[in-house]
């Protein structure tokens, strides 16, 4: 079920460097979410910023109704996010988009790229049992959330491009390495950026574990009404072989054997 409603800031904070993590009081939304989804957040009833901003739920308590957020202060919508204080209201839509797929035998392994330790967050609180995640960040200031998924068992891999925290090298090459680790009823849940997922669905593929992918895409209008978030999918009938999908309708997790990856 989706809500647009009007969503009390309970907190907002910065986490490190340009990192923020809000909460909004939000419970027809948190009632309801589901880890890969998001939501679509106004941050100004203005004319300045007309464009929602959409943000992957970091954590969803149906119990206390809260909404977890956290992002990276890029642009002017996300500076103006910094400065909304406790008691202000932002309009959220949601929740939006596709959930992750998984069974209570499970061994989730994720792989995070960048943001996407951030995105996994909420499915790492809710698979019923701990797994392995692999984080992967341009640098050590760019790696989230350690310590709350080791608080909750997960076996923490990190890989850094520059070499400053854990492995010095890609995310693909540390989950390989690890391949022997990983029991039968493995799943793995990927997120972060587009290239390092097409590089993650082709590395996947021969090892015969299933796997979903959230293709987070640069988002307009969020329902599906503007197409500005597509991607191409595996389609057996069209002459090409793929088709376009709307990543915010359609997604935006999607099994790694469906996204064309030509």
């Amino acid at each position: 079920m989706m809500d647009d409603v009007a969503c009390p800031v309970l907190s907002n904070i910065t986490l490190q460097d340009s990192y923020h993590k809000i909460i909004f009081d939000a419970p027809h939304i948190a009632a309801s979410a589901k880890p890969g989804q998001f939501v679509h957040v106004e941050v100004d009833d203005t004319t300045e910023h007309v464009l929602r901003r959409p943000f992957s739920i970091c954590d969803a308590d149906a119990e206390t109704g809260h909404l977890t957020l956290i992002y990276k202060v890029v642009g002017e919508g996300t500076a103006k996010l910094a400065k909304k204080p406790a008691g202000e209201t932002c309009r959220i839509l949601g929740p939006l988009g596709t959930a992750y797929q998984y069974k209570d035998d499970v061994f989730p392994v994720i792989a995070a790229g960048g943001f996407g330790s951030v995105s996994t967050m909420f499915l790492a609180k809710k698979t019923p049992r701990p797994g392995i995640i692999f984080m992967g960040a341009r640098s050590k200031h760019d790696v989230l959330l350690v310590e709350e998924y080791r608080k909750l068992g997960w076996q923490v891999e990190i890989a850094t491009d520059d070499g400053s925290e854990g492995f010095h090298g890609l995310i693909t090459t540390l989950l390989l390495n690890h391949t022997n680790d990983f029991p039968a009823e493995t799943k793995i849940f990927g997120c972060g950026p587009a290239p390092m997922l097409y590089a993650l669905i082709k590395t996947v593929a021969p090892l015969k574990f299933p796997c979903d992918v959230s293709m987070e895409q640069h988002m307009g209008c969020g329902v599906g009404a503007c197409f500005a978030c597509v991607i191409k999918v595996k389609d057996p009938t069209s002459p090409d072989g793929w088709r376009y999908s709307r990543s915010c309708k359609e997604g935006v997790v999607y099994p790694s054997t469906e996204v064309y990856c030509g």
